[in-house]
């Protein structure tokens, strides 16, 4: 007779479930979806196209949080039912069922709670993610593309809409960098522990046979800022160019000087976009990533002010955060937290929920240790 008992391990889920309910504060959020429905509703909403588009992803947002949620309260109900049929009927598929179902349950409610440790100012917020290759030639460009890539699917399997900004080619292989955005809760809380200097150590198909080759590709990743108002930029801080967007190895794709290049020339700061269709609309994206950078930038030099006066500088990532190993044993190893993957085909297919994971409790434990 089939006896299947899954109670002692559906009872710690829910026990965690209702710790992530408390923290998320599903009452609140439904009051923001009644407000933000109010105001998308209201008839001269996209008189202001900057504010309808403000509302109507923030009421997204909201909306894919509680859907979760209360996906996650439905199943957990649904998984009880189908143990007790299991039971009743004796029934062995009804049985595996339900571990299958318990095993993805535990995997989206560990995730769920790792979001929960995402309290930061800007973490809930989506998320710009720029790629640059570094040192190692035809190898490092095509790192960098590898990485986007690998991004780009991650993005893929949960459904997150990613638009890409920039990405200037490489003459060879790859890429020299790209700039994309990931629009969904938390992408930018949940992607910033991918910044950083990564490495990759292979045998280079691009050299002689047998040669092992490392190269380097740098990951920055910063909150979309709808408004940068606390940031002035006079215009005699800039300089502005424009080209013609093109497509890999300066093929041209588009007939006209559309994409633009801001460099803020105090800094050094240099932001490219060519994804919108015109001149106009690249130039105010362009300008909208340059304040954030900015502020960001305002901010940590603020921060480092604090620690330097308390007399404790420690830099808060390393220059070197992950390897990818693709010769002898295959491994890709994150050097924080010692996370890591025996299959990095897979990683390089998006498989990074772990890596996300475990960098992100290792940050907490880190901030609440500093």
């Amino acid at each position: 007779m089939l006896e299947l008992d899954l109670s002692a391990d559906i009872q710690a889920l829910r026990l965690t479930f209702g710790d992530i309910r408390e923290v998320v504060d599903v009452s609140r959020l439904r009051d923001e979806i009644a407000r933000l429905s109010e105001e998308a509703g209201a008839p001269d909403l996209w008189d202001d196209t900057e504010r309808a588009q403000k509302v109507t992803s923030a009421l997204s947002h909201r909306q894919s949080e509680l859907a979760r949620i209360e996906g996650i309260a439905r199943r957990l109900d649904d998984l009880e039912v189908l143990v007790d049929l299991a039971n009743e009927m004796g029934d062995e598929d009804s049985a595996q069922e339900a571990r299958t179902e318990l095993a993805a349950l535990t995997d989206t409610i560990n995730q769920l709670e790792v979001q929960t440790l995402l309290d930061g100012e800007y973490d809930e917020r989506a998320a710009i993610v720029t790629i640059r290759s570094g040192a190692g030639g035809d190898d490092a460009t095509d790192f960098a593309e590898m990485l986007m890539r690998m991004y780009l699917r991650w993005a893929e399997r949960h459904k997150y809409p990613v638009k890409v900004m920039d990405t200037s080619y490489a003459e060879g292989a790859g890429i020299k960098s790209a700039t994309f955005e990931i629009d969904a809760p938390y992408a930018f809380g949940t992607v910033s522990v991918e910044a950083g200097t990564h490495r990759l150590a292979r045998i280079s198909p691009f050299g002689s046979a047998d040669k092992r080759q490392t190269s380097f590709a740098a990951v920055e990743v910063i909150p979309l800022m709808e408004e940068a108002t606390e940031v002035d930029i006079p215009e005699g801080d800039i300089r502005v160019d424009v080209f013609r967007s093109s497509g890999p190895g300066g093929q041209s794709v588009n007939t006209t000087d559309s994409a633009v290049r801001i460099t803020h020339l105090p800094t050094g700061i240099v932001v490219s976009m060519q994804n919108e269709k015109s001149q106009i609309q690249n130039r105010a994206a362009a300008m909208r990533v340059l304040q954030t950078r900015l502020l960001l930038l305002q901010k940590e030099e603020e921060a480092a002010k604090k620690k330097e006066l308390a007399g404790n500088i420690t830099a808060s990532w390393g220059d070197q955060m992950r390897s990818y190993f693709l010769y002898g044993q295959q491994l890709v190893k994150d050097l924080r937290t010692g996370y890591e993957s025996g299959n990095p085909a897979n990683v390089f297919d998006g498989d990074l929920d772990g890596f996300i994971s475990a960098g992100i409790r290792w940050r907490k434990r880190r901030d609440e240790d500093d």
